[in-house]
């Protein structure tokens, strides 16, 4: 990866609708080198997919919540059976098993206070893997991005370019 993937990268995080002429423009390349590259980063998995980024709010998903989740008992099929349940619902919109006094942290978007009830306590705490929910409201977000940080990229291809000019 050089200088010119990276710029590629970034550009395309800003704006994944660019077409190969415009991040031309941008990344300093021709659109046909643009275009190759870019099927390249996707061919490697670096470009996993491309999304619209839906408007919570404008539709409704107008609370936030972030979810600790503790297991009754720590086993694989507990586990399993956990992650069942975190798949076939909806509102959830990240999981993640932790290290520290939680099992998971959840991420939740719902319409509602009512919504939010139902979730924590028809689902969460009637299910049989859950021992134990914690929930806090989110009052207002301070960053929320899905761009990931391309900083180290640039030092590595900085270090390994002078590494490249040392052994000419």
């Amino acid at each position: 990866m050089d200088e010119f993937d990276m710029k590629i990268l970034a550009a395309l995080q800003s704006d994944g609708r660019l077409t190969n002429y415009d991040l031309a423009g941008v990344v300093g390349l021709s659109a046909s080198q643009c275009s190759r590259r870019r099927a390249a980063l996707e061919e490697s998995g670096v470009i996993a997919s491309y999304h619209a980024h839906l408007s919570p709010k404008t539709l409704g998903l107008d609370i936030v919540v972030l979810v600790q989740v503790t297991l009754a008992t720590h086993s694989p099929d507990n586990s399993k059976r956990f992650k069942e349940l975190i798949d076939g619902l909806d509102a959830v919109q990240e999981a993640y098993a932790v290290t520290g006094a939680a099992d998971y942290h959840i991420k939740l978007v719902v319409p509602d206070l009512a919504a939010l009830s139902r979730i924590l306590n028809e689902v969460f705490l009637r299910h049989e893997s859950v021992q134990h929910v914690h929930s806090s409201i989110v009052l207002h977000g301070l960053k929320e991005t899905s761009s990931l940080p391309l900083a180290h990229l640039v030092q590595e291809a900085a270090h390994s370019g002078k590494a490249t000019r040392r052994k000419r």
